[in-house]
């Protein structure tokens, strides 16, 4: 069953990739409930993480159910199996959990998108250092970037920010509490723009609170994309985004210019917004528009685009 699930899904999506030129895609996200997988491609290796459940496996048995669903796998993507880097993903409370640090940066490696370039890591962290899902939010903001101010919130490794100096931007000011990631910001943009000196800046702070002290306007478009929940120690504050998510964004909206524009976007598959307390009346969601096609049907996060008026 899972032999041809993967077949008919992996054929479906990589005639999609290679007729838009895209190398990082996701294949399989627990299609089938006898095989809790979640299978992404970047460049010419996998990555493929294991939903945390009870198998009821003796530790014998789950090695030789795991190892014959690599087979598979290498079988229908053509990837060697030494080319497979295998993960247990379990829920994690807060990026802090999921993102933590196990190695050096000697297992990065460059993948590119939409022609630029971005460090991953399939060995050491659950997530990779990419999130294909944004895709095309990322291509908006590029659209929308030139001659721009932008301000990146909870910027991981900072994708958004590479799109927005490829666009023209005219600054870029890529915001995280971790340190680790500003570090990998600052790497993809020297990767792409090694010469971009004072047009971006990596700047380690507590985004919640820059947005609960936000007074005046300093820039044209904000992305923010901040974790479902956290408590991190280094916090002033616990972030809870559907708690949380009205206050960040009329903070987000006090640090635009006239007629900018915030995309803000969450993971929680529960979340409901409040736009009666969001002082914009221009809420438009575009999670549909910023679907990938390798989500369609699964995406599990909302995206909004949210302008502040004149």
């Amino acid at each position: 069953m899972f032999r041809n699930r993967l077949e008919k899904v992996y054929r479906h999506l990589g005639k999609q990739a290679a007729r838009q030129g895209i190398e990082c895609f996701r294949i399989y996200d627990h299609d089938l409930p006898e095989a809790p997988l979640l299978i992404e491609r970047y460049g010419d290796r996998l990555y493929v993480s294991e939903y945390k459940r009870r198998h009821g496996f003796s530790d014998e048995e789950h090695d030789a159910w795991l190892g014959d669903c690599l087979q598979v796998i290498s079988d229908v993507t053509a990837v060697p199996v030494e080319a497979i880097h295998v993960k247990l993903r379990q829920r994690k409370e807060g990026r802090q959990g999921q993102y933590q640090k196990l190695d050096e940066q000697r297992n990065e490696f460059a993948v590119t998108e939409a022609g630029l370039s971005f460090l991953v890591n399939l060995t050491d962290y659950l997530d990779t250092g990419l999130f294909l899902d944004h895709r095309i939010t990322r291509s908006l903001v590029r659209d929308l970037a030139s001659g721009k101010d932008l301000l990146n919130l909870f910027c991981y490794t900072g994708s958004f920010s590479v799109y927005a100096l490829a666009g023209g931007a005219r600054t870029v000011h890529s915001v995280d509490l971790s340190k680790t990631y500003l570090s990998w910001t600052d790497r993809n943009v020297a990767l792409n723009f090694p010469e971009a000196g004072n047009r971006h800046r990596s700047i380690h702070a507590d985004a919640l609170r820059l947005l609960l002290d936000a007074k005046e306007p300093a820039y044209d478009i904000i992305v923010l994309d901040p974790p479902t929940f956290s408590n991190s120690k280094r916090m002033d504050d616990i972030l809870d985004v559907q708690r949380d998510h009205v206050a960040m964004i009329n903070g987000a909206l006090r640090l635009l210019r006239s007629s900018g524009v915030l995309f803000f976007s969450t993971n929680y598959t529960r979340f409901m917004i409040d736009a009666a307390q969001i002082r914009s009346t221009s809420i438009r969601d575009i999670t549909k528009a910023t679907t990938p096609f390798d989500f369609a049907g699964k995406l599990q996060r909302y995206c909004f685009r949210i302008e502040k008026e004149d």
